[in-house]
């Protein structure tokens, strides 16, 4: 029975077969098996940084103590205002930046 239940989980729609991109199954698959705990020794500005030099050299130019009163701000409102954890209010706020960018 558990059998049958795998292979209709891996049983993609015939829209899902049309959208099907192998790398994105791929990273979408790594993110999901990568433990916390590994996510912690990893870092992740390095490695953006090699796709986007910018992360290596921001800090000369920009100010960042402007941005990061208004910035912690912002993560407390999260809090205060929906109970989120520290985690989920960087993670919100992450995702609403990332829609700024996307409406681009």
């Amino acid at each position: 029975m558990e059998e049958k239940y795998e292979l209709r989980k891996q049983l993609m729609t015939l829209d899902e077969l049309i959208d099907f991109d192998i790398d994105v199954k791929e990273l979408e698959q790594i993110v999901k098996n990568t433990s916390e705990e590994t996510s912690q020794k990893v870092d992740w500005t390095k490695l953006w940084a090699e796709k986007y030099p910018i992360l290596t050299s921001y800090k000369k130019e920009v100010k960042t103590a402007d941005y990061v009163l208004p910035l912690k701000d912002m993560l407390q409102k999260l809090n205060a205002d929906y109970g989120y954890s520290d985690l989920d209010s960087f993670l919100v706020l992450k995702d609403i930046l990332a829609g700024l960018w996307n409406e681009k």
